[in-house]
């Protein structure tokens, strides 16, 4: 049985998922390559995959520090990236 899509809001962009893709692979199908900004302002971005490293770190629905390879979407969700420069 195939999944439904959904549509999350990556910076304020709507994108459709597949239902239980995760965060930081909807990243990846934005073109999103940047998660946050280091101290010295350079773009990070998931480096291990299983939470270890916590590069991936987004803020989901007004909270901050989610890991985005460890969360999945779900409809209507916001994700606000730290790729604002």
């Amino acid at each position: 049985m195939p999944l439904d899509d959904i549509t999350v809001h990556i910076d304020g962009e709507a994108l459709q998922v597949a239902a239980g893709t995760s965060v930081i692979a909807a990243l990846m199908l934005a073109g999103r390559m940047c998660t946050r900004r280091s101290v010295s302002g350079e773009p990070r971005f998931a480096l291990c995959g299983m939470g270890q490293c916590q590069e991936c770190r987004v803020t989901i629905d007004g909270r901050a520090h989610r890991l985005a390879c460890q969360e999945r979407c779900f409809d209507a969700m916001e994700i606000c990236t730290g790729d604002n420069a």
